[in-house]
């Protein structure tokens, strides 16, 4: 049985609330099936209970008009295992709470919207896209997603440029049962650099040249409790080139400048894509120097904006690293099914992944299946050296 928390039940009683003084709500949601398997670098085998995780959860999304151009919404999580850890798992992929099966409820979005003439103000939990906020935002690789503490304003005033600025005090990582110790519920100082006193943030997303949309972003890192770090900013700029040309370019950098006299983190990313036929080619790139601070979400130490993200590939670019990958994808039946494969050079070794994933929609819901393979000949841990098989699944009815 999923535990409810109080912060729960106060937010139902407030949506009821709203819905009983006439306030027409939006309700939406999602149910997911969630299940990895992986062999654990030679330790076990694939789809022994071992090496393997799983999910159920529920999603509830609520967004309602005030008026007077104020609005308010609230998403609220389920997460349980069927109990599948007595049998066939040993693990959940996420977490609601701290207990060894993660079961429960959390609020992970509740804000307050104000729209003035072109401004739009958020305030409270959300989520972050990372088109927006590219080294603050909520990824979605596991159950649900990750959100924060945060005040958000965006303005459209000026022609063809969207102004975004967010102070983010906070957020509750990912929930990945056993890692970092984080879940669901626990909302903290970003974890991502250890950072005490927050981040404010400010972006430009300026499409005056239609070919070539630019996005620039500006961070102040707060309280660094890394090394002796104080505080810190960072940088980091996007552009998308589509000139009518037979190929896509996109060009990505950036600095993470930490105070106190550590050493600044450089990198830059490219990326060549173009179709022939039916199929979607793609080669990308990206150097990150040996910086004090790796290049990575700062709200969960998990993925990074580079170009060459792959499923598992993160720790192997984001600090001392050449990267290349190739990625070729193509319609099957109903889905599509994508090949990609990198390499890298990180701190003078190599690191290769191999990722086949199809993705489609049966029965009314969304499926991703995804077969991973890394290879780390050189890791002087032993428990992680040598080849790891990974096979991920989910399935997602949204309503």
């Amino acid at each position: 049985m999923t535990k409810i928390s109080l912060a729960t039940v106060l937010a139902l009683g407030f949506v009821s609330s709203l819905s009983a003084d006439g306030v027409d709500l939006k309700t939406t949601g999602q149910a997911v099936i969630y299940y990895q398997t992986s062999d654990s670098f030679g330790a076990g085998d694939l789809f022994d209970k071992a090496g393997a995780r799983a999910n159920v959860g529920l999603q509830l999304n609520v967004n309602g008009d005030l008026g007077n151009g104020f609005g308010v919404g609230a998403t609220g999580i389920a997460l349980g295992t069927l109990g599948l850890e007595k049998n066939l798992v040993s693990a959940p992929m996420q977490r609601a709470d701290n207990t060894a099966t993660g079961v429960g409820s959390v609020i992970s979005q509740a804000y307050v919207t104000k729209k003035i003439d072109n401004t739009t103000l958020k305030f409270g939990r959300q989520e972050l896209p990372l088109a927006l906020s590219p080294l603050a935002f909520s990824e979605d690789w596991n159950v649900f997603k990750n959100s924060f503490d945060a005040a958000v304003a965006i303005n459209t005033d000026i022609q063809d440029t969207t102004l975004v600025g967010a102070w983010v005090s906070g957020g509750n990582s990912h929930g990945f049962a056993n890692a970092n110790a984080t879940n669901m519920s626990q909302f903290v100082d970003l974890s991502g650099e250890r950072i005490n006193g927050g981040a404010y943030m400010v972006t430009a997303v300026n499409k005056s040249i239609k070919e070539a949309p630019m996005t620039l972003s500006y961070y102040g890192l707060k309280d660094l409790n890394v090394l002796g770090g104080e505080s810190g900013s960072a940088v980091w700029g996007d552009v998308q080139v589509d000139a009518g040309l037979p190929v896509k370019i996109g060009l990505q950098g950036g600095q993470i400048m930490p105070e106190n006299g550590l050493l600044d983190t450089k990198a830059f990313g490219a990326k060549v894509s173009g179709k022939v036929d039916t199929i979607n080619l793609s080669c990308a790139y990206s150097s990150v120097n040996n910086g004090t601070i790796a290049v990575e979400n700062v709200g969960t130490r998990v993925k990074t904006p580079l170009y060459t993200q792959m499923i598992l590939n993160q720790e192997f670019i984001k600090k001392d690293s050449d990267t290349w990958n190739v990625q070729a994808s193509m319609p099957v039946g109903a889905g599509t099914v994508s090949t990609t494969y990198s390499m890298s050079d990180v701190s003078g070794r190599d690191y290769s992944e191999l990722d086949l994933v199809y993705k489609t929609k049966a029965m009314g819901t969304d499926l991703f299946m995804a077969y991973v393979m890394q290879d780390d000949p050189d890791n002087s841990n032993v428990a992680l050296k040598g080849k790891n098989n990974l096979v991920r699944l989910w399935t997602r009815y949204n309503f």
